[in-house]
């Protein structure tokens, strides 16, 4: 990270020096929560919950995001990747069902340090690598033997909505070269006796307000490029945040229809696609956004000693 290329931007920040990436990081991990999560696919979440880890900053930015606390630095606690080893080791013994890395692209040489010694120290859970889908494949190859469930977005295909929601207009093309890697890595997909995956690759589509085009586009091209290799997942759960600038972006500033939603479900049952999680009911209408306290960040001793307020600075 001495002059970063970690993710599609390319910034070349000495992260190494202190200086922040288009990430608005440093190369000094940074984490906002690790805690069960119950709010994944059900094959993810499973009973236990997800072991879940949320990294602080993004390289994306996207002006939606629905993790803006996060992806914006606005919270989370500096740590080694030796605590990040004893992190993961935590969640596995509070009886997570995997370990769920949630935008760790920027952190990528700690968390393959981290895991390396969690796995020599008793690691024995899937590995979730749950991202926002632009990468680099370089990148990805570093995780090759590490991660055993992919669980990436595909955003958009459409460049010009890439670069006016995402300021990334390359995002379709190293989006779909990065699905390629996955399913590479990855292989036929794989579950437990419970029905947990324990290997292969979802790939996340939240539908936008005044998408529902590009949404059939991706639908499409993945269930003709991929077939049953990967299972696609359907989100309604689009928020309009209070970060989002909506008279720069008013086409954002509502929730997703209905009749939307079931449009695109609907083009996905007549295409033949079958292996996919879709969200019914009331889904739309809840909060899937943690709190982003620092749970599960600091050593117990510390955290007592501290307490859990947002923002925290410290190298544990």
């Amino acid at each position: 990270m001495g002059k970063c290329m970690l993710c599609p931007r390319r910034c070349r920040a000495d992260r190494e020096k202190g200086e922040t990436g288009v990430c608005r990081e440093t190369d000094r991990i940074r984490v906002a929560r690790a805690a069960l999560h119950m709010w994944e696919e059900p094959c993810i979440s499973g009973e236990t919950g997800s072991g879940t880890v949320f990294f602080t900053g993004c390289s994306l930015g996207c002006v939606y995001c629905q993790n803006f606390q996060i992806s914006e630095s606005r919270t989370g606690a500096e740590i080694s990747p030796d605590r990040l080893a004893e992190i993961f080791l935590e969640l596995q013994e509070k009886g997570a069902a995997n370990l769920n890395l949630v935008t760790p692209t920027h952190f990528v040489p700690g968390i393959v340090k981290a895991l390396e010694k969690a796995k020599t120290d008793g690691l024995s859970l899937p590995v979730v690598y749950n991202t926002g889908g632009y990468e680099l494949v370089e990148t990805l190859r570093m995780l090759e033997g590490l991660v055993d469930v992919w669980l990436p977005d595909l955003k958009y295909l459409n460049p010009e909505n890439a670069r006016r929601y995402s300021r990334a207009p390359d995002y379709p093309e190293r989006a779909r070269e990065a699905l390629d890697e996955m399913v590479r890595q990855s292989g036929s997909p794989r579950f437990d006796e419970k029905g947990m995956m324990t290997r292969g690759v979802i790939v996340r589509h939240l539908l936008l307000p005044g998408c529902l085009k590009d949404a059939k586009h991706i639908v499409r091209y993945l269930y003709h490029r991929y077939g049953n290799r990967i299972y696609i997942s359907l989100m309604n759960q689009y928020t309009p945040m209070e970060s989002l600038d909506v008279k720069t972006y008013p086409e954002l500033g509502v929730r997703v229809s209905e009749r939307a939603y079931r449009q695109l479900v609907d083009y996905a049952l007549e295409l033949g696609v079958e292996q996919a999680f879709i969200q019914e009911g009331e889904t739309a209408k809840e909060s899937f956004i943690p709190p982003f306290t620092l749970e599960g960040v600091l050593p117990a001793d510390h955290a007592e000693k501290e307490g859990k307020e947002s923002g925290t600075d410290v190298l544990i």
